[in-house]
């Protein structure tokens, strides 16, 4: 998709406000929300999010925060509305929007994101996505209502579009790893995993 097909309202960058609630309500509705990035001197890439996951601070054995704060999770103590990214086996980075009120530790990880503009790598997957868009460490903490790396109002979809599973890979977290905390839109070619779809019902 070209710049052209993207329309202006669509790159309103989400407020403060949207990411200062529960986690769970956060990451539903950040289906269908451009994650935009505007590197330095080059062209300006878009992708519409289309799978997250949803971590839950302290108590969710498959947090980063479950461990308590530390140099590398402090990010998901400090202010809702800023990135919290992370390196993963050493090389893949992982970018999350920290969410609800300072000190609670929750987070809600960026899995995979359809290609609007400007990107001509896989973004079915959260080290892929990251890599395709060029996130890296030195965006840990911006401020993804007003920076460079931000998620704008996009496209949100309907409860119809939406289901959800278990997260991926936390086996290791007892009862945790079988909650029903990854979003994703049914229907996307970009999602990461099948596995197990639950509908989501508005009853």
């Amino acid at each position: 998709m070209n710049s052209g097909a993207v329309e202006s309202a669509a790159l309103t960058p989400l407020p403060r406000a949207f990411y200062e609630r529960p986690t769970t309500e956060v990451a539903r509705d950040l289906l269908g929300r451009y994650l935009v990035f505007d590197p330095p001197g080059q062209p300006r890439r878009i992708a519409r999010l289309v799978e997250v996951e949803a971590y839950l601070g302290e108590t969710d054995r498959a947090a980063h925060s479950w461990h308590g704060r530390t140099p590398r999770t402090a990010p998901m103590y400090e202010e809702a509305g800023h990135a919290y990214v992370y390196r993963i086996y050493g090389m893949y980075w992982c970018l999350n929007a920290v969410t609800e009120a300072v000190g609670v530790a929750t987070a809600v990880l960026l899995r995979a994101a359809e290609p609007l503009e400007g990107i001509e790598q896989p973004t079915d997957g959260p080290g892929k996505l990251c890599r395709a868009l060029g996130i890296d460490g030195t965006l840990n903490r911006a401020d993804l209502t007003a920076s460079p790396l931000r998620i704008t109002a996009g496209a949100p979809v309907t409860e119809a579009e939406v289901a959800t599973s278990p997260r991926i890979g936390v086996g290791y977290a007892g009862e945790w790893a079988e909650l029903p905390l990854r979003y994703f839109v049914a229907t996307s070619d970009w999602v990461s995993h099948r596995r197990s779809p639950r509908r989501r019902s508005n009853g």
